[in-house]
């Protein structure tokens, strides 16, 4: 094939096609409610995040700027048009810190998630591309890691380290990027041998431009899937390493600790422990249904 005939993932062509799919897929998102409800709560759970200080009517309660308070004269109080969702034991506004850690739990998604993809992708990337001894080396170690379920890894590295809100998203990222890696694995072996990847690699391209190039544009949408789906499941894993006192440790605000405190009270003040409960519901919920839309909109299967 001359290099007249090759045909690329940059050609006009193509490029006319991809905003076609695109224009598709947005339709097919918009035609599912939940998926709109789904992105709607998210929203809602990052514009929160980024004003809890303004917001939260007591954000000393929640250690905003490091000043944490105590008002043990008003310590149980019921929620009330004062306290929406009640005090702790502490007498803190756990309305403010519910709000404070919406801040954590999306911190910590994003952060897990960013390092799984680096890490997972790449691998990915490689071992499917460059297949041979190589591919099969970095998938048998992919594979020592999924061997062992995520929470117990979470579990045992946590345990090794210092309890705190670093140690828990490293702990947690070193049990999610597997997955990445066999994903994404899986997906380069049913592209690799497509016309545009062969095209590059007839006009001469390195390897670095077809994988970054025309591969990982193409394989994007599984992965794009699978992290809307993991980040409501990260958080999750996050709270329950913080309720069995593994994860960030009192008195930052971070639902699954409040969770952890409020059950020695249950059920007299049953409002410390619900509203941080409930807003962890709600925000898996969300990144379900975003999920789920997504999953419909690229039309795409994931693990």
């Amino acid at each position: 094939m001359s290099n007249s005939e090759t045909v690329t993932a940059d050609d006009p062509g193509v490029l006319e096609r991809r905003r076609e799919d695109l224009n598709r897929v947005v339709y097919r998102f918009k035609q599912n409610p939940m998926s709109i409800l789904g992105l709607c709560i998210i929203f809602g759970f990052v514009f929160i995040a980024i004003f809890a200080p303004y917001i939260a009517p007591y954000p000393n309660d929640a250690g905003y700027q490091n000043q944490p308070a105590v008002h043990f004269d008003q310590k149980f109080e019921s929620p009330s048009a004062e306290h929406l969702f009640g005090t702790d034991q502490a007498g803190r506004d756990i309305f403010s810190r519910v709000l404070f850690g919406t801040r954590l739990s999306l911190r910590i998604g994003v952060v897990v998630l960013a390092a799984a993809v680096s890490i997972g992708v790449p691998v990915g990337l490689v071992a499917g591309y460059l297949g041979g001894g190589v591919g099969m080396a970095l998938m048998r170690i992919t594979d020592v890691f999924l061997s062992v379920p995520p929470l117990v890894l979470a579990l045992a590295v946590s345990v090794a380290l210092e309890p705190n809100l670093t140690n828990v998203m490293l702990a947690i990222a070193a049990v999610w990027w597997p997955w990445y890696a066999r994903l994404t694995y899986g997906e380069v072996l049913s592209v690799k041998e497509e016309t545009y990847v062969e095209a590059s690699r007839g006009i001469g391209a390195t390897s670095t431009r077809t994988i970054f190039r025309e591969i990982l544009p193409n394989v994007l949408a599984p992965i794009t899937v699978k992290m809307s789906l993991d980040m409501g499941y990260a958080i999750l894993v996050a709270a329950s390493l913080g309720f069995l006192g593994l994860g960030a440790q009192p008195p930052t605000p971070e639902w699954g600790t409040m969770v952890s405190q409020g059950r020695d009270y249950m059920p007299a003040q049953w409002w410390y422990s619900t509203f941080p409960g409930l807003a962890i519901f709600l925000i898996v919920l969300g990144f379900n249904f975003l999920g789920d839309g997504l999953r419909d909109m690229f039309d795409v299967e994931v693990q």
